[in-house]
C-alpha cells in the first residue's frame, strides 16, 4: 500500500480500541462516538480485507491478524510524535533568518537587531540580501522585509515610517535630483542614478544632489545630521513591509522579532 494511501484515522482507531478492548472507552479518549469508532474500525478491515476484533462472552478481543501488526503500528505512532516533537523543537531556536535590502540592513535593520539581542543575549541572526523573487523555502528563512505595496502572497506587516523625504547635504549641495530604482516618478530623468535609496542617500550626504528616499531609511541620518530634509514628506504606495509564509509567520520568535521591528 502507497503511503498516500494510508488509512491513519482508522489505524489511529485501531491503537485506541485495542488499548482499551473497548469501542466505548476508545470512542472516550478520541472524543467520538462509539458508532464512529466501530465504522471507523468496519472501513478499516475492509481497506485490510482482514478482521481486527471478535465479540466474545468475555467482551471484545484482538484476531491474530491485528495483534501481529499492533507493535509496529504503535512504533510506528512513537515515530511520528518524535517527527512532530522535531519539527517544533525550531520553535524554540534563538537562530533567526532574515532577508532585507542591503541599503536597508545597514541603515535601518542592524542597528534594530543589536538593540533587540542587547535584551536577549542567546539569540543569533544570519542576514542575507534579498531581492523581490526570494525563495522562502529555498533559503530557510524565517522573515524578509520587501520594498512593495504590500505583502503580496504571504502574512505581512507594514513598517511605521512618515513614507518619502527629500534629503540633501547641511547647506546644500548640487542642484541635481538623485535617482535610484523605485524612486518617485518626478526623479526618474535624474541626472545622477545609483543602484539603491542607500547609496542614493550616501550621494545626498556627499553634496551630489537632493534624493528623495524612504524616511524610515532616512531616520538615523537626519537625526544624526548627516542630511537635513527639504520640504515636508511625500505620501508613497510603496513601503517596507515585513512578510513571511503563514507557517513561518505563526512561529513565536517570528511573532516576537516582527513586534520588536514594528513597535
Amino acid at each position: 500500500m502507497k503511503r498516500t494511501h494510508l488509512p491513519l484515522n482508522g489505524l489511529r482507531v485501531l491503537d485506541a480500541a485495542a488499548r482499551h478492548l473497548s469501542f466505548t472507552r476508545a470512542a472516550d479518549e478520541l472524543a467520538v462516538t462509539p458508532a464512529a469508532v466501530g465504522q471507523q474500525i468496519r472501513a478499516l478491515e475492509d481497506t485490510l480485507g482482514v478482521v481486527l476484533f471478535r465479540r466474545t462472552t468475555k467482551g471484545l478481543e484482538l484476531t491474530p491478524e491485528a495483534e501481529a501488526g499492533l507493535a509496529a503500528l504503535r512504533a510506528g505512532f512513537l515515530q511520528f510524535e518524535e517527527s512532530v516533537r522535531a519539527m517544533q523543537a525550531g520553535q524554540s531556536s534563538k537562530s533567526l533568518t532574515i532577508a532585507a535590502p542591503r541599503d536597508l540592513t545597514a541603515k535601518w535593520l542592524m542597528p534594530q537587531l543589536a538593540e533587540i539581542a542587547r535584551a536577549d543575549g542567546d539569540l543569533r541572526f544570519i542576514l542575507i540580501p534579498s531581492d523581490e523573487t526570494i525563495d522562502f523555502t529555498e533559503a530557510n528563512l524565517d522573515l524578509a522585509i520587501r520594498w512593495s505595496e504590500g505583502p503580496g502572497e504571504h502574512e505581512g506587516e507594514a513598517l511605521e515610517s512618515d513614507g518619502m523625504v527629500t534629503i540633501e547635504r547641511p547647506g546644500g549641495g548640487i542642484d541635481t535630483r538623485i535617482g535610484w530604482p523605485g524612486c518617485l516618478a518626478e526623479d526618474a530623468a535624474s541626472q545622477v542614478r545609483v543602484s539603491d535609496a542607500g547609496l542614493a542617500l550616501d550621494a545626498a550626504a556627499e553634496g551630489l544632489g537632493r534624493a528623495t528616499v524612504p524616511e524610515l531609511l532616512a531616520r538615523a541620518d537626519i537625526a544624526s545630521g548627516r542630511v537635513v530634509v527639504v520640504g515636508a514628506p511625500k505620501s508613497s504606495r510603496f513601503g517596507y513591509w515585513l512578510v513571511a509564509p503563514l507557517p513561518q509567520w505563526r512561529q513565536k520568535k517570528v511573532r516576537a522579532l516582527v513586534d520588536a521591528l514594528a513597535a
